[in-house]
């Protein structure tokens, strides 16, 4: 089995409120602890509702949960805002956005643990293409496409 068939799949909604967890600092065991007794922010640098993830994914599926937040996780079904979300909530930057149809992408430079990230997080039927890739020192620069696109 690899790596990626081993990952949980959660919702893309789950993943950004996963990840606005995250961008708190704290580890998986406090994460894992706060979401499973409901002790998360109700105000601060985001707006989310983080019901949800307690009566949803964390209550329902408590396996599930805790192997997203420990061992990674892949989005069942990504749209091209969602991604665009997934990147400033989880790497804090703000991305390009290509809504034209046929030529539609999310556009963002990424260091090379970014990139890594990103591609085992996305769903099936998008691709990275890489315009300027990352080196040690500095970021690349990506662009997230459908897979249609590619072909």
């Amino acid at each position: 089995m690899t790596e990626l068939t081993k990952r949980v799949r959660i919702s893309q909604w789950d993943a950004l409120l996963l990840e606005s967890l995250r961008s708190l600092g704290w580890s998986q065991d406090e994460l894992i602890r706060r979401v499973q007794q409901n002790e998360l922010p109700t105000d601060g640098p985001s707006d989310f509702d983080y019901t949800e993830l307690v009566t949803g994914l964390a209550s329902k599926e408590p396996e599930v949960f805790v192997s997203a937040v420990t061992d990674g996780y892949q989005i069942k079904y990504n749209t091209i805002r969602g991604i665009r979300s997934w990147i400033a909530v989880a790497f804090g930057r703000e991305p390009e956005l290509s809504l034209e149809e046929g030529s539609e992408a999310v556009t963002s430079e990424l260091t090379k643990a970014e990139y890594d990230r990103l591609e085992q997080v996305l769903s099936f039927g998008w691709s990275i293409q890489k315009d300027r890739p990352a080196t040690d020192e500095t970021s690349g620069l990506y662009r997230i496409v459908p897979a249609a696109q590619t072909n």
